[in-house]
């Protein structure tokens, strides 16, 4: 009984150092010696991004967005029911809740392997540690911006209006600006193929699709696809950056160009994950 009760202990213990080591690396003050240099790259990309997206935004707003509402099928239209189901899959919770979930997973099995194991297991985890920050941290800034403008919805008002606004709102309705499936989708797209480049072209192809679904069901206007594309650009360009600038997963250039660490592979992780239930 009592050597049942030690191991269960030692077992708690270990995933708590886990998570207060990972907490630690995360607040801790930037250490690379390159991280101004990766700053000011970060500034000059997020100020023409901004601009170039900025200007598209307003140019939407005024010569698009009414007419696109005229476009699509009728809100409820019963045959939209694959992209209703698209859709889902660039929702903030369910995103969020994955990548939490696999983290929790990680966290909880890591003690039981051995050191072989446990390390590129532990690599692997760092890397979704990035991509959920890199997600979470532009949608929580969506949200405020959202609260803050009041936009909305296309189907609000009665008639294809893409002026009206009721600032500090506070409801799903007046909650148009900017489309956060379109925040998750680009800064999941962004991030995956920051750790992993070869499955950009997949990701770009799977955010295109979701922004694509919030302009037929008529959720958003193309201009709050195109706000969500910039927050959730920049944010988890902002997230890479912390993360290199504690020499986290990435590695900067003497340019500033920030790169990805060598690590675990899907392909590395899914033989870990193998050998973690083999009797």
């Amino acid at each position: 009984m009592s050597a049942r009760a030690g191991g269960s202990s030692n077992y708690v213990s270990q995933v708590f150092v886990l998570v207060r080591r990972s907490a630690i690396q995360l607040v801790r003050p930037p250490s690379h010696a390159r991280r101004a240099e990766a700053a000011r790259r970060l500034a000059r990309h997020s100020l023409l991004i901004t601009a170039i997206l900025g200007a598209a935004i307003v140019a939407l707003m005024f010569a698009v967005d009414a007419r696109e509402i005229g476009l699509m099928p009728p809100r409820g239209t019963a045959s939209l029911w694959p992209v209703r189901i698209l859709t889902d899959f660039g929702k903030e919770a369910y995103v969020q809740g994955a990548l939490a979930g696999a983290l929790l997973i990680i966290v909880l099995v890591s003690p039981f392997l051995p050191e072989t194991r446990k390390s590129p297991l532990l690599r692997f985890g760092a890397r979704l540690q990035f991509v959920f920050f890199a997600v979470l941290v532009p949608v929580l800034a969506g949200e405020v911006v959202k609260w803050i403008a009041g936009r909305g919805r296309p189907f609000v008002g009665g008639k294809a209006n893409a002026f009206n606004f009721e600032p500090f709102a506070g409801t799903e309705a007046y909650a148009s600006f900017p489309s956060a499936h379109a925040v998750t989708s680009v800064a999941l797209a962004f991030a995956v193929a920051a750790v992993w480049p070869r499955a950009r072209p997949v990701m770009i192809v799977y955010a295109i699709l979701i922004a694509t679904s919030r302009l037929v069901l008529l959720a958003h206007h193309p201009s709050d696809v195109v706000a969500g594309a910039l927050i959730g650009l920049i944010g988890a360009m902002s997230v890479r950056y912390w993360f290199a600038a504690r020499r986290l997963g990435f590695a900067i250039r003497r340019d500033g160009e920030i790169v990805p660490l060598a690590g675990s592979s899907l392909g590395r992780f899914k033989r870990v994950a193998r050998g973690a239930s083999a009797p």
